[in-house]
């Protein structure tokens, strides 16, 4: 049999490809997704010399974080909190104001311009370092070829050595006909950043992190909030200790919340408000509503990606299966972010981007998936790096706790912001950091000090040693780290804190 010249295949295949109206076009590497994770990877591929296309077909990068999650409901955060201080706090501090009011089209048009600004400046980065931005839906025709479905219309063939999924999440929903989305009066966090209205009374399924946020934004604005959680306290993943305290706070600033409680099921009557069937530890209850925001979860999204044409799959949670370097089964496609197992945070998913480049282009790659931290944007904020008490038991692991309260930290005190404390385990043999839990203001930036920390194998005395300014937040992290037995100090409060 005659033998073909591979060559000319090629050459008459891209012709009758172009024929047919795609484009085939040449890459080291192509990212399918353009969120924190995507991104992320495909700006270290080029810095790294990599011929790098990016597929978006949100018409916007940034993915869910920057569009529709991270960023606008922190806008959000942010505002009302400012609202709330000008119309509860400020009298004690001394400052006069009057008529303290939101304009609320105003706050949603400030929140689109901070979004705005964001996508484009990361367009610009991609441009900055040679990344091709592709605005379509991709999807595997082999391992090896990815069809992009064109938002203007059209089709191209993309010829890739690597691949990166970084496809992202969706919000979860009900079983169908359960109470069905409108993202109008029946809501996810979407439909929640961009409310028309402030509604008088809203019911929140899930006191999860999404939930406590957006249900703290429009408690903020003055409407009558009621959380549903399945579970006996809010956010069952924290510490238990810092969780009871977290709860206790949001009561105490208006939150309604039922614990073990969950919807049955409800009727969405449009503008006449949504009834709501739940059950309760006092038996089954209807609620009146104007708006119900389903906060129960994500789900990795990997519909229309054509995965069994590249030789994967997805596990039963819906995820891609990765090894420690973010590879799949097929070794040149990697898996970042939601898509992939583990938390579902854009930080992780930016660190496996960079892990999944650095493995391809060099065989290294390194995601400490134990330093990596989470942060609630409540006000008091709770963050947490580790390992919590309830984990370490279960491990059977010996540890010892360090404490300390904001109320005895002079920065606290002078900013009449008291509330929360610092919380530190670490192993009682060798006093290495396993976990640490900062539940009050600025949590969120005070955690990083920790992570630092862990991430070398650090102990509670090399943080306990090192100087801190006075007076500062970050002194409560000091004596919480000297309040652990094993350090060469007692819990007391030293007298520079005081």
């Amino acid at each position: 049999m005659t033998r073909v010249n591979a060559a000319f295949v090629n050459s008459v295949l891209s012709r009758s490809l172009a024929t047919r109206g795609f484009a085939v076009k040449e890459y080291d590497l192509a990212v399918i997704g353009g969120g924190p994770g995507g991104y992320v990877a495909a700006i270290k591929a080029g810095q790294k010399g990599l011929k790098t296309v990016c597929i978006e077909g949100r018409g916007a990068l940034g993915g869910t974080c920057l569009n529709v999650g991270c960023i606008p409901s922190k806008a959000l955060l942010n505002t009302t909190h400012k609202l709330h201080e000008a119309q509860h706090d400020f009298k004690k501090y001394g400052i006069s104001v009057d008529n303290v009011g939101i304009d609320f089209n105003k706050m949603m048009e400030n929140k689109d311009n901070i979004v705005g600004g964001l996508t484009s400046g990361i367009e610009y980065l991609l441009k900055k370092n040679k990344v091709d931005y592709i605005k379509g839906w991709g999807s595997f025709t082999d391992a090896n070829t990815i069809d992009v479905n064109l938002n203007d219309g059209g089709s191209d063939q993309l010829k890739v050595k690597n691949t990166i999924i970084a496809t992202g999440s969706d919000a979860a929903h009900l079983p169908k006909g359960v109470l069905d989305i409108d993202e109008e009066y029946v809501i996810t966090s979407t439909g929640a950043l961009s409310l028309k209205e402030i509604p008088k009374k809203m019911v929140v399924v899930g006191g999860g992190v999404i939930g406590l946020e957006m249900g703290s934004v429009y408690n903020r604005l003055g409407c009558e909030v009621t959380v549903l959680q399945h579970t006996d306290v809010v956010c069952p993943f924290l510490d238990r200790q810092i969780a009871n305290s977290f709860q206790k706070i949001l009561q105490k600033q208006g939150l309604k919340i039922l614990t073990n409680s969950r919807l049955i099921d409800g009727v969405n009557n449009k503008e006449n408000g949504v009834s709501i069937n739940i059950e309760t530890p006092k038996g089954q209850q209807t609620l009146e509503t104007d708006v119900v925001l389903l906060s129960i979860g994500r789900k990795p999204h990997t519909v229309g990606l054509n995965l069994e044409k590249a030789g994967l799959a997805t596990n039963d949670w819906g995820q891609v299966e990765v090894n420690h370097f973010c590879q799949t089964k097929v070794p040149h496609i990697y898996a970042i972010g939601d898509v992939a197992p583990g938390a579902m945070l854009a930080h992780k998913a930016e660190e496996e981007g960079v892990c999944a480049v650095e493995h391809m282009v060099d065989g290294s790659g390194h995601v400490n998936y134990d330093a990596i931290p989470g942060v609630i944007y409540t006000n008091p904020e709770v963050a947490n790096v580790g390992k919590s008490e309830e984990e370490l038991k279960a491990a059977g692991i010996e540890y010892n706790v360090g404490t300390f309260p904001f109320m005895a930290n002079s920065r606290a005190r002078a900013n009449m912001d008291t509330d929360g404390m610092v919380k530190i385990l670490a192993c009682k043999k060798t006093d290495k950091l396993l976990g640490a839990w900062i539940l009050g203001a600025n949590a969120g930036e005070l955690i990083h000090e920790l992570v630092l920390a862990m991430e070398y194998g650090g102990a509670s005395e090399d943080v306990s040693r090192a100087c801190h300014a006075h007076p500062t937040l970050s002194e409560a992290v000091k004596e919480a780290c000297l309040a652990a037995p094993s350090s060469p100090s007692t819990s007391e409060p030293t007298a520079a804190t005081l």
